[in-house]
């Protein structure tokens, strides 16, 4: 899997990219400054680098001025970001030998597209350098110091047109990767437009939710449903055609797979033809022997009739591929104008997406309203909720004074409860002491008496 570094001190832009390069099967290290990217680049190898130009430490410049001046990193592609991309930032990129300059916040899938143009740049070479090794038995030319029979060149000529046959069948199927490719990519953007519509499927679902919460607000719901019914529409007709393009991207692997196999079919049959010419080399080596005895020269003769039979039924062959490959040029048309109709059905869905995002807007300024409706309700709520307490707090008041009279009534009977029995008390107190002065009065006549009775025994 290949590596991205991707630097830059603004979190949500490494989420983002994270996200873009993700999907595009890439494995990201994320850099929050241009010294986390530097230390990272000192220990592992990325496949392609993304940095920011402004960075609190070290700049995208910076970054890549190190990339460049290392052996080990020199040829890893740069790619710089900006928020703002002018003449100026364009010369500083080329300056330090930058492989582009993009602008974010990013469009589409832009970062995507870019860092795997990239990947392919540089894998390009490689394949360059192995393309050229096709037409490598060559060495045949040393059969043209034999003075006999144009057997030779003939089959000469028959090999290196199997072999450019070969290399064009091969630039074909490259060809038919790339349009595959291409179509995975396009269904890759119809899911993500798929999502989009789940997305603001759900959306709709909640402001329904919200607007059956309101009471107030059904004829806005109902219009609301009907457009909500409408996008399921819309939706049902985009899950179709999403279908329809996984059928042509099946349809376009399968013919994939045939021209493949035709390929490897083809390649046999060139290592065929190639050990024939190795044969053919050998009988060139024989040549000595054959000028040295003229049975040997009629047995080898004989030999290269022979293989010019094999040759001829080799181009045969080749014949029979050439009308396979007209055949497959004739699909590859047909799947061409497959891939033009898909293109049609998805600039009409990305007319509906537009459609919708309108509608959208629509919603959210009805969401708008009610919000504003709900936050004019919750103040009255507020105002009716502060009039209950007080409400509740006079009636607690009054059961108090209520309370309060209950007990103070009660009070008072006790109190002329107690005055009663005051009085009662007083009462009685005071016939106690004309009580206590009638009995002090009798005892004091009682003791006159016995004062008298002691005077009178004594005088007698």
């Amino acid at each position: 899997m290949p590596k991205i570094l991707v630097a830059d001190d603004s979190i949500a832009v490494r989420k983002v990219a994270e996200r873009l390069l993700t999907e595009a099967g890439l494995g990201v290290t994320l850099a929050a400054n241009g010294e986390e990217a530097l230390a990272y680049l000192s220990k592992e190898r990325p496949d392609v680098i993304v940095s920011d130009v402004i960075m609190p430490d070290k700049s995208g410049y910076e970054v890549c001025a190190f990339v460049r001046g290392h052996a080990s990193l020199a040829t890893t592609p740069v790619l710089l970001i900006s928020g703002i991309v002018n003449d100026e930032v364009t010369k500083q990129a080329e300056s330090c030998h930058a492989d582009g300059v993009l602008k974010k916040p990013f469009q589409g899938t832009s970062l995507k597209d870019r860092v795997l143009e990239l990947l392919a740049k540089r894998q390009e070479p490689a394949v360059v350098a192995l393309s050229p090794a096709a037409p490598a038995p060559k060495p045949v030319a040393s059969a043209e110091v034999w003075n006999g029979p144009q057997i030779t060149d003939e089959q000469l000529a028959i090999y290196k047109h199997a072999v450019a046959h070969a290399s064009e069948l091969d630039a074909q199927l490259q060809a038919e990767r790339v349009k595959g490719e291409g179509l995975k990519k396009r269904v890759g953007e119809l899911e993500v437009l798929a999502a989009q519509a789940k997305e603001i499927e759900d959306q709709l679902a909640a402001e329904r939710q919200r607007v059956e919460e309101a009471g107030d607000q059904s004829s806005r719901a109902q219009a609301i449903e009907a457009e909500l019914a409408q996008e399921r529409q819309q939706i049902v007709s985009l899950k179709a055609q999403i279908a329809s393009t996984e059928d042509l991207l099946s349809g376009a692997q399968a013919k994939t797979s045939v021209l493949e196999s035709a390929l490897k079919s083809e390649q046999d049959s060139i290592q065929g033809l190639r050990q024939q010419i190795a044969d053919l080399q050998q009988a060139v080596s024989a040549v000595p022997q054959l000028e040295s005895t003229l049975m040997t020269e009629r047995a080898a003769t004989a030999k290269l009739v022979e293989q010019l039979t094999v040759l001829e039924a080799a181009a045969a062959r080749t014949k029979d591929l050439e009308a396979r490959l007209a055949r497959e040029e004739h699909r590859a048309a047909d799947l061409e104008r497959q891939v033009t109709q898909a293109d049609a059905a998805l600039t009409a869905e990305r007319t509906r997406a537009g459609e919708l995002s309108g509608r959208l807007a629509e919603a959210e300024r009805g969401v708008q309203r009610l919000s504003d409706l709900e936050n004019q309700l919750a103040v009255v709520s507020q105002a009716g909720s502060a009039k209950e307490s007080r409400i509740h707090e006079l009636e607690k008041m009054v059961a108090a004074a209520q309370e309060f009279e209950k007990l103070l009534a009660t009070e008072r009977d006790r109190n002329a409860a107690l005055v009663r029995r005051v009085l009662e008390s007083e009462q009685s107190a005071e016939q106690s002491m004309k009580r206590f002065e009638d009995m002090a009065r009798k005892l004091g006549e009682i003791a006159g008496l016995a004062s008298q009775l002691g005077s009178g025994k004594g005088r007698a």
